[in-house]
């Protein structure tokens, strides 16, 4: 009886080497240039300075911010969002405060309490403590333009002491927290 031998694939180890590394380099490339790209156009790191937005924000941490997310129009900027934008009286600064008014709507604050088109606002990201009893009479938030307030009230510097904030001025929304690694996840 004759023997059969199995036919072996041919050894390809050593010709397929150099077109492995061929195309983790491509990857690689690849991965860095949509790295890039989302970075620059979309989303841009941003470091939290201050206490204003505590405790949902501290002070030095890293955030993402969404630069692309307000450019799809007007009405995409809701209440709520935590917003980036130029201080209205020097522009090389940037703040960080959440949407309370909207254009048009009528904002009033009593005691701390805020108040819009004379409804109370439920604000559960505002803790007691971080709480003032500052009042402002009922205004009316001009077109284009938007009341913000940061959520520790007791130390914010917001729409309270120097009004609205222009739609131009307002860049990014605030979206992902991404160091310290115990508060990594998006923003609330």
């Amino acid at each position: 009886m004759e023997e059969l031998a199995t036919p072996r694939a041919p050894d390809r180890s050593a010709a397929s080497a150099p077109l492995g590394a061929l195309s983790l380099l491509r990857d690689i490339a690849i991965s860095i240039v949509l790295a890039v790209v989302l970075i620059v156009f979309i989303y841009q790191p941003v470091k939290v300075e201050g206490t204003s937005m505590m405790p949902g924000l501290t002070n030095n941490e890293r955030i993402f911010i969404n630069k692309y997310i307000y450019k799809l129009g007007p009405h995409s900027i809701g209440r709520e969002d935590l917003v980036v934008f130029h201080y209205p009286y020097d522009p090389s600064q940037s703040y960080i405060k959440r949407i309370i008014g909207l254009p048009g709507d009528y904002i009033a604050i009593k005691d701390g309490t805020v108040y819009i088109n004379g409804a109370k606002l439920n604000e559960p990201y505002v803790p007691t403590d971080y709480r003032d009893h500052m009042s402002m009479q009922k205004e009316v938030v001009p077109m284009d333009h938007y009341f913000v307030l940061g959520d520790h009230r007791t130390s914010s510097n917001d729409s309270r002491v120097w009004g609205f904030v222009g739609r131009k001025e307002i860049y990014g929304k605030a979206v992902f927290v991404y160091w310290p690694p115990a508060k990594i996840g998006p923003v609330h």
